[in-house]
């Protein structure tokens, strides 16, 4: 029976994933579908992950590169700006795309998870190149985790079943969440090539002022 429930999570959550690059960036909803078509519809039942995963789960964390590169060029304040115009954008598209209750907890978690990673991000940045960017990652994603999973889902029956975790039971909504924070711990790390190479291309706002110079 569990198998249905797993597949209403990841179509909300595959809704939700192949959105994230674009809110940040303030796209409309629609041109993100559709320039992330295959991520969202790909499974990876291959691999035996087919009740746990899709790849939307793997390009939601990219949201949080495009941020913390925001961040590096031009600041805390306008790395805000962008996410909240992103934010409310992404929430006017997806009027009628999703069930009330998803979207608001996809918007809410996106917002504040984002919010808290330019937060951590903004006070760490001087620090070893790979500490702003990880640690800012890994903290904004347990919290987008946590308030996604918890609004979405706690206290509904159909994603409630109690599920074995690592010798413990626990709802599946949890379970799913746990597997779900792992991946984005995952892609935090990998994040990190991309980041390191773009941060000659990519300068503080300081540094590249006194380029121009």
């Amino acid at each position: 029976m569990r198998r249905p429930f797993r597949r209403q999570l990841k179509e909300a959550y595959d809704e939700r994933t192949s959105a994230a690059p674009a809110r940040i960036a303030g796209i409309g909803h629609d041109h993100c579908r559709r320039g992330l078509q295959c991520p969202r519809s790909i499974s990876v039942e291959p691999f035996g992950l087919g009740d746990y995963l899709t790849w939307g789960a793997f390009t939601y964390p990219v949201a949080f590169l495009v941020t913390d590169l925001t961040n590096r060029r031009y600041g805390a304040s306008m790395a805000r700006r962008l996410v909240v115009v992103g934010f409310v954008i992404a929430v006017a598209l997806s009027v009628g795309l999703a069930t009330p209750r998803i979207a608001f907890a996809s918007g809410t978690a996106f917002l504040f998870g984002q919010l808290l990673d330019i937060t951590v991000f903004n006070r760490l940045r001087r620090q070893t190149w790979w500490r702003a960017p990880l640690i800012g990652s890994i903290i904004g994603s347990a919290l987008d985790t946590a308030l996604f999973f918890s609004l979405a889902f706690a206290g509904d029956p159909d994603m409630s079943g109690p599920v074995d975790l690592f010798g413990t039971t626990v709802p599946l909504w949890q379970s799913l969440a746990i597997f779900d924070f792992s991946v984005k711990m995952l892609v935090a790390l990998v994040a990190l090539l991309p980041y390191g190479a773009l941060m000659s291309a990519i300068l503080p706002m300081e540094q590249a002022e006194k380029v121009a110079v």
